[in-house]
């Protein structure tokens, strides 16, 4: 199915199944036991081995020698496959760092070889005995100091100007000139990356983690040399991921190597310390921010400026993105540099870009309505625009800004802030309010599905999209039973196979809105089919209570089945629709902290987000995905940072003792509304995502409210006490 004109009525609009606050289809299977993770497909008598990796104990340089024979002979060692006895792997388009192979070594823990052992303990125990020598040359860890050396960007859009900033800079009434950081984040996700792979002659199977099966399934070819077509991958159950299991990572191809070498299946899961700096991370970024506006507050120039660094041949951290098209104004521009650093790979981390963009910018919005004088909320709606500000021709396809900062002050109690900082206090707690803009931009992605009907009138879904936790099963089994008039428990469904059609898989907050749209395509195939087989006129048919109902005609849906199920399958495209109209989603975070007035701790007392993303199509599952985007936003304001060893190239704080995420002291009272809407512009379910959207602008909310608490402005996250102790107020 081509989607390349608006949505119009169709049988989604019913809304009555679509759009209900179900609990997960798979939710007693998670809460059992019974779903099974990657690492767990055990109990079907195979004789599986398992592997425990090696990581390269330099950050540059290369390996001189390995020596294996005290590990060859350790209890229950099978093989040690090693990286220096193999050419390096072919790199796929995807990956920046290697996988393996060769005796270059690009970054700390890269995988340098991979112990098999009858047990988990006995290869790790082995994997110790591992004697390597390096010969280590000098790298480059530190953004600050590669800074000169930061190059523009080939690919994409780094740079874009509108108007003439610099003079109208000059000219502003009122400026606002600052600079931000954010340091390394981790996704430190509950499930390591981990992969069981079983060879069968030529063909490979590949139990793993994974959010995109078909690019994992590509791009294993790719480093394995094989046939696509040879590899089979399965992902039903993913335990988080937040863009580190994007890409094929190295527990999948140390899995395969060490099953082809042992010739049996073979465990191999990252340890703790490989999820920092074996995959991917969120890169560190300095940004500066200028902003200059009349008196009345109108922005007349606007500036965004961001470095970020990453192995060679990586990307930057796109932290500009979200300011091209947030805010007026006539005047504008943005920069994206990129430094060469020899650090762990930097790629996707939920919402990559806006994040940590919003961290800086929507600090600085605050910083210029105190200069202007102006209150935060009205500063912001002030300066709203329906257009894109670089493309005024270009409007939005739909925009409620105005109304989720509307909406959110009145329901949080934004009146009763006091204006000037540092003048609340609670006992020993000083107490603040902060705002922030949510903004991410809606991309959708091609995504097919298959669905079945049998004689019983149960209807199956394959496709291969995957769930890590966002509640794919259930919305996808809402999308069907919708469009088949069919109740839930008439529906079941099946992802992460590849097997199954290829879908948009899990990313970007891409994959609700596109996987739906994909079963829904599949769906009106399905109608048509079961029309043909009764012989009625698919444009004069309803479908409901598990019926098909054609005037006073009423046939059981089973019934347009003979012999064998009914089975068609079809992939959602997009045309160049989202050209045509600007297509993103808006929000508003509100948040309210205490900071000790003794000991400068700051703590979250309450937050409210107010996300306006088109249709939501289970609110107990996209408020699930909010709250936790807003708890991932408290670790980034307030504890989150990988502290880089600046002279050996490594993270140090690399497991989840060292790498503080918040726990639930730290988490009070969430609230999340969801504005009223559809967007037709967006997909068939005039939905769009929402799963990055909670995470964007809650940092700054958080900074923002412990500025007001204080009178402390905190520009380099994350925000500690010990960056708040020295200058607070004395205690009344």
């Amino acid at each position: 199915m081509k989607f390349d004109t608006p949505a119009t009525q169709n049988p989604i609009d019913r809304m009555t199944v679509v759009g209900k606050p179900i609990e997960r289809i798979d939710g007693q299977l998670k809460t059992t036991g019974r779903a099974k993770y990657a690492y767990e497909w055990h109990d079907d008598g195979l004789p599986y081995a398992y592997g425990y990796p090696l990581g390269a104990a330099i950050a540059k340089g290369r390996i001189r020698s390995m020596d294996v024979a005290a590990a060859s002979r350790a209890p229950g060692v099978i093989k040690i496959v090693t990286s220096d006895s193999m050419p390096d792997l072919k790199r796929a388009k995807r990956n920046t760092a290697k996988l393996f192979g060769g005796t270059e070594i690009n970054h700390y823990h890269q995988a340098i070889a991979v112990v098999i052992a009858e047990t988990f303990e006995q290869a790790r125990a082995a994997a110790h005995l591992i004697k390597v020598e390096y010969e280590e040359a000098k790298g480059a860890f530190d953004l600050e100091a590669s800074m000169d050396g930061a190059i523009t960007p080939k690919d994409g859009e780094p740079d874009s100007a509108a108007g003439d900033f610099a003079p109208a800079f000059e000219a502003a009434a009122v400026q606002l000139d600052q600079t931000y950081t954010t340091p390394d984040q981790s996704h430190a996700m509950m499930e390591p990356h981990a992969s069981i792979a079983a060879w069968d002659g030529d063909a490979l199977t590949v139990w793993t983690s994974s959010q995109m099966v078909d690019w994992w399934r590509s791009d294993l070819a790719t480093a394995l040399d094989m046939d696509k077509e040879k590899i089979h991958i399965m992902s039903p159950f993913i335990g988080g991921g937040f863009g580190s299991k994007l890409f094929l990572r190295a527990d999948a191809v140390l899995a395969a190597l060490a099953a082809r070498a042992v010739g049996r299946p073979v465990k191999v899961a990252l340890p703790r310390p490989f999820l920092m700096n074996n995959t991917t991370h969120r890169p560190a970024t300095i940004q500066r921010i200028r902003i200059g506006a009349g008196q009345d507050g109108k922005i007349t120039a606007i500036a965004h400026e961001s470095w970020s660094g990453d192995l060679k041949g990586g990307g930057p951290e796109a932290a500009v993105q979200q300011t091209r098209l947030l805010y007026a104004g006539a005047n504008r521009m943005t920069a994206t540099r990129l430094a060469v650093l020899d650090l762990p790979e930097g790629n996707a981390m939920r919402a990559p870009g806006e994040a940590p963009g919003l961290m800086a910018l929507e600090v600085a919005m605050d910083e210029m309505a105190e200069k202007l004088g102006q209150d935060p909320v009205a500063f912001r709606i002030l300066n709203d625009t329906q257009v894109d500000p670089e493309k005024p021709e270009k409007a939005f396809s739909h925009r409620d800004l105005i109304g989720c900062m509307k909406l959110g002050a009145e329901r949080f109690g934004w009146d009763k802030r006091s204006s000037r900082p540092g003048t609340v206090q609670d006992g020993e707690w000083l107490v603040g309010m902060g705002v922030a803009a949510a903004f991410r931009n809606n991309m959708v992605m091609a995504s097919g599905a298959r669905v079945k009907l049998d004689r019983e009138g149960i209807l199956t879904v394959e496709t291969d999209m995957t769930d890590i936790g966002t509640g794919s099963y259930t919305i996808i089994a809402q999308t069907a039973a919708e469009m088949l008039g069919l109740p839930l428990d008439r529906v079941a469904v099946n992802l992460g196979d590849s097997r199954f059609p290829v879908s948009s898989g899990s990313g970007g907050q891409w994959g609700g809105n596109s996987a739906t749209a994909g079963v829904y395509a599949a769906c009106v195939k399905m109608r048509d089919a079961i029309a043909k087989a009764l012989g009625f006129n698919a444009d004069g048919i309803d479908f409901a209570d598990g019926m098909v109902i054609s005037g006073d005609r009423r046939v059981p849906l089973g019934e347009a089945v003979k012999d064998v199920p009914l089975v068609v399958e079809d992939t959602i495209e997009y045309g160049d629709i989202s050209e045509e109209k600007q297509q993103s989603t808006f929000g508003a975070h509100f948040v309210e902290v205490g900071v000790n007035i003794a000991t400068g701790e700051p703590r979250i007392r309450r937050m409210l987000a107010v996300c306006a993303a088109g249709r939501i199509l289970n609110p107990m599952t996209a408020r699930s995905q909010v709250i936790g985007a807003m708890t991932m936003g408290v670790g980034g304001a307030l504890s989150e940072e990988l502290a880089v060893d600046k002279k050996r190239g490594f993270f140090v704080n690399h497991d989840l003792a060292g790498y503080e995420v918040p726990v639930h002291a730290d988490i009070p009272h969430q609230e999340v509304i969801f504005m009223d809407e559809t967007d037709p512009m967006s997909s068939p379910m005039k939905a769009k995502g929402v799963g990055e959207l909670g995470l964007c602008g809650v940092a700054a909310a958080i900074n923002n409210a412990v500025y007001n608490a204080t009178g402390i402005r905190v520009r380099n996250y994350p925000v500690t006490l010990d960056k708040l102790i020295g200058a607070l107020p004395q205690l009344s």
